[in-house]
């Protein structure tokens, strides 16, 4: 720390130097990150209420009503307008909450989680602050939950099942109906994990698509993440909870006897309300309509990526369900094949189970982004 301060302007020099270190979105070389450019609608209402803290919503009225109207229209989006829940950090604190308030509903004495082997790493997380056994079911020849597998887990002690609708390495949708059926007849808590595929999958569906349900018109469902800072164009960080019962939340209550709420249940106390004021903006920007044409935007750039690496003469690993694909080299490494993309300036992840490149398709990838890419991709092999 400076004994006497540095001038305004030199600071915005010094930090410019090291922001021109970081990747950008907008260049359209990230392709392996589920985030995105912020909507500018977005970021200009985030700026607006950068010093509202929902964590003490008495001094932030306004705030807190920008609130209760996010999580109705998140919840006429996912089934159910009559939702409770709380725009927080993003998808791991989301999952840590509903794991939380499964447990502290169930109170049995050694309890477990089942989640597919392809759940977020959140779980694992989860799973070690609340002192949870994590049980991993195993996937089917697509990559999707094994029912069967999660039938053979389920014991007494378990409080909760989690099914994702939107995984983060393929894009997959697990089977939310059946674990519906299954939770609703033996009285467990089902979380889905939909922090990448709750701004999509809607979309889609009234756009055409042909995918399963997976949220609150399913009666078995007792809670759903969703991020706006993915799909939903919201700054960093974002992220959401939707519980169907006010019971969940009264689940992880504590009192906080020197704010203006008596009771508080998420997991961070102090809590902007900038992220609440840009999910808001960008609902009614927006609309349906608008988010419409962001995910087909996507998917139709995805196709065409698809066929592109196909006649490129790699393998896709699956066929892509939303706007993940991922694929190998017949003739290198998928470790060769990302450092060669890394060479020419690429940013790519790598998919643990099957071992793949995975490219995302986020709204910042247009089409050209996808030509270059798909250029380079023709030469690998032949570096």
């Amino acid at each position: 720390m400076e004994d006497k301060g540095i001038p305004k302007e030199q600071i915005y020099q010094m930090l410019r130097k090291y922001k021109e270190k970081d990747l950008t979105h907008r260049s359209g070389r990230i392709l392996g990150s589920m985030c995105t450019c912020p909507h500018p609608v977005g970021v200009k209402a985030y700026a607006m209420f950068l010093e509202s803290n929902l964590g003490d919503p008495g001094l932030f009225p306004g705030t807190k009503a920008l609130e209760d109207e996010v999580i109705t229209m998140l919840g006429q989006l996912l089934g159910k307008e009559d939702v409770y829940g709380h725009i927080i950090t993003g998808g791991t604190e989301a999952n840590l909450m509903a794991m939380r308030a499964a447990r502290n509903l169930k109170n049995v004495e050694n309890p477990e989680i089942i989640v597919p082997k392809s759940a977020h790493f959140s779980f694992k997380k989860a799973a070690d602050m609340l002192c949870l056994d994590l049980k991993m079911a195993e996937l089917d020849d697509d990559y999707r939950l094994d029912i069967s597998s999660v039938e053979d887990l389920i014991c007494d002690n378990t409080v909760a099942i989690v099914g994702v609708a939107g995984t983060t390495e393929l894009g997959k949708i697990d089977p939310i109906e059946d674990l519906s059926r299954i939770c609703q007849e033996q009285d467990i808590h089902l979380h889905v994990d939909a922090a990448f595929g709750g701004y999509i999958i809607p979309f889609l569906k009234e756009s055409g698509y042909d995918l399963p349900e997976f949220d609150f018109k399913l009666s078995g469902v007792s809670s759903i993440t969703i991020d706006p800072h993915k799909m939903g164009l919201a700054p960093i960080p974002t992220g959401g909870i939707l519980f169907r019962e006010r019971k969940h939340l009264e689940a992880m209550a504590i009192e906080t006897p020197y704010l203006t709420e008596d009771l508080q249940s998420t997991v961070v106390g102090t809590r902007t309300g900038a992220a609440t004021a840009a999910t808001w903006a960008l609902l009614k920007h927006l609309g349906r309509e608008g988010y419409r044409e962001v995910a087909t935007s996507c998917m139709d750039i995805t196709h065409k990526l698809e066929e592109g690496i196909k006649e490129a003469g790699f393998e896709l690993v699956t066929e892509p369900e939303l706007n993940i694909v991922p694929f190998r080299s017949p003739e290198i490494t998928v470790e060769e094949l990302a450092q060669r993309l890394e060479d020419k300036g690429w940013a790519v992840s790598l998919a643990t189970y099957p071992r793949s490149i995975r490219v995302i398709v986020m709204p910042h990838l247009k089409a050209e982004h996808i030509n270059d890419f798909l250029k380079d991709l023709e030469t690998i092999t032949g570096d």
